[in-house]
């Protein structure tokens, strides 16, 4: 029996027919032209159909397409905007982050759904401190990145692209949050509000 089914695939909107046993995977490559994500295993083993699904990472061949009706769908290449590569993709450039280049979609993508998680300060199993802001050191990438399987190799550079992009932001949202505090300083309503409140 076929359903009929709503999926947003890197804004946009689709409808689509699907039988109880379709995969995300299947539905986005084989009804929808989306070959961004790939089908390595089709066991949840390697990684290489990792897409976002509103916003946190997930192996779309263990997915069924008629559990995720009105999901949004994030693939890597959703996640470059108005064409222009995003700082992951960038970054797994500049470190040669790849070779033959079939896992690295799911790479990128689970690479932007793990800085999500750790943003939000969601601990690994090599998770020292469960107080502290998430430290992406070496391990704490490795260990969060272990779904994802590269069969060239290349995970040493996979580990330092992602920490690059982890730094760079890191630094943003404090420069962010200093220039918050210096804008406060410099506004005497917020100041007189700041002294109010520690009355």
């Amino acid at each position: 029996m076929d359903y009929s089914r709503h999926l947003g695939v890197d804004g946009t909107e689709h409808t689509l027919t699907v039988d109880a046993r379709t995969t995300l995977l299947d539905a986005l490559r084989d009804r929808l032209g989306v070959m961004s994500p790939k089908k390595g295993c089709d066991h949840g083993q390697c990684g290489a159909c990792t897409v976002l699904i509103d916003g946190r990472r997930q192996n779309s061949c263990l997915a069924l397409a008629l559990s995720h009706d009105g999901a949004q769908v994030t693939t890597s290449n959703g996640l470059a905007e108005n064409d222009e590569l995003s700082d992951l993709h960038r970054s797994f450039l500049d470190h040669d982050a790849f070779q033959c280049g079939y896992c690295t979609p799911g790479q990128v993508c689970s690479a932007a759904g793990m800085l999500a998680e750790a943003d939000r300060g969601a601990p690994s199993a090599v998770t020292e401190d469960l107080e502290a802001p998430v430290d992406l050191s070496s391990a704490e990438v490795r260990e969060r990145m272990s779904g994802n399987l590269c069969r060239c190799g290349a995970y040493v550079n996979i580990v330092s692209a992602v920490r690059e992009v982890a730094a760079q932001r890191t630094g943003k949202r404090a420069g962010q949050r200093s220039a918050a505090r210096d804008d406060s300083a410099r506004d005497p309503m917020t100041a007189r509000a700041g002294d109010e409140e520690s009355r």
